[in-house]
């Protein structure tokens, strides 16, 4: 008798424990929170250096996480990007990254080191191929699996007026409980429309499917999209700002973003027209067709 009521106790206690694992935030890898940018296939020029700084806050944002991650609810990001550019088709970079969380500490998080490859500028006038790799070192309350790689592949088209830029990103734990699940599938896309080549607007996307062995339910899934600002006019300066709004449950609701760059190139080799040419983000400068 006393086995049975043990056994009916266990499947109560069962029961009762699906809706709230239910409820719980699934295991998938976040889109990365500090490196909200589309690549569009360009790079420095060799022996030019370049600096970012990509900022970005979330006044509404994801209340639950799985420990030891941080819920990023009212957490602000800050990261300092420097690159060189070492040949007409290779550029390498750094991302030093720091968080403001909601309750006022500010600490470090994290460091990722990255090499892009491109097409050189004489392979096409408006198309743009290429792939970014990094390698990512964060600690725990970033990302519980702390060792993490991501490639980035790149196609972009450029015209007179326009820009698209698409990038199927493959995000890859190298240790901690998500290494099992294998790769994740995080792509990023954006188009954006120039005004007189002094600014230009358009949007960008970015997702988290989950991972390849398995795309986890639409509700669970991260989906934003975010409409942006670009500043063209000012000679070696990069300015980008935009809004976004989660799609989906699993989302943050409300991001707001900014990045400033600036590159040492000689102004002589861009059109005057147009500032910093981006080497990323396709938010930010043009080329003059």
């Amino acid at each position: 008798m006393r086995v049975i009521q043990t056994k009916c106790v266990l499947r109560v206690a069962i029961v009762s424990l699906v809706p709230v694992v239910a409820l719980l935030p699934r295991s998938a890898r976040a889109v990365d929170p500090f490196e909200i940018e589309v690549y569009d296939g360009t790079a420095n020029q060799p022996g030019v250096p370049g600096v970012e700084l990509h900022a970005n806050s979330l006044p509404s944002g994801r209340r639950q996480s799985i420990g030891p991650e941080l819920p990023p609810n009212h957490q602000s990001h800050f990261t300092l990007e420097p690159s060189l550019g070492l040949l007409p088709w290779w550029e390498i970079g750094g991302y030093l990254q720091t968080t403001l969380r909601g309750d006022g500490t500010f600490e470090y998080a994290g460091t990722k080191l990255r090499s892009k490859f491109v097409t050189p500028p004489s392979f096409s006038d408006r198309v743009r191929l290429g792939t970014n790799f990094e390698l990512a070192l964060l600690p725990e309350h970033y990302d519980r699996n702390r060792w993490a790689a991501e490639l980035r592949p790149i196609a972009a088209y450029e015209g007179k007026h326009w820009l698209f830029a698409f990038n199927p990103i493959v995000d890859i734990a190298l240790a901690g409980p998500d290494r099992r699940e294998g790769p994740t599938f995080q792509p990023a896309a954006t188009a954006v429309f120039k005004v007189f080549e002094v600014a230009s607007v358009g949007v960008e996307y970015y997702g988290n499917l989950g991972p390849f062995s398995g795309f986890v339910p639409w509700r669970e899934q991260e989906h934003y999209i975010f409409e942006v600002f670009n500043l063209l006019a000012a000679p070696h300066v990069e300015l980008n700002a935009g809004i976004g709004e989660g799609l989906t449950a699993g989302s943050n609701p409300l991001t707001v973003k900014m990045i400033v760059g600036y590159s040492w190139e000689r102004s002589e080799s861009r059109s005057p027209s147009a500032s910093f040419v981006q080497r990323q983000n396709p938010t930010a400068a043009f080329r003059t067709q």
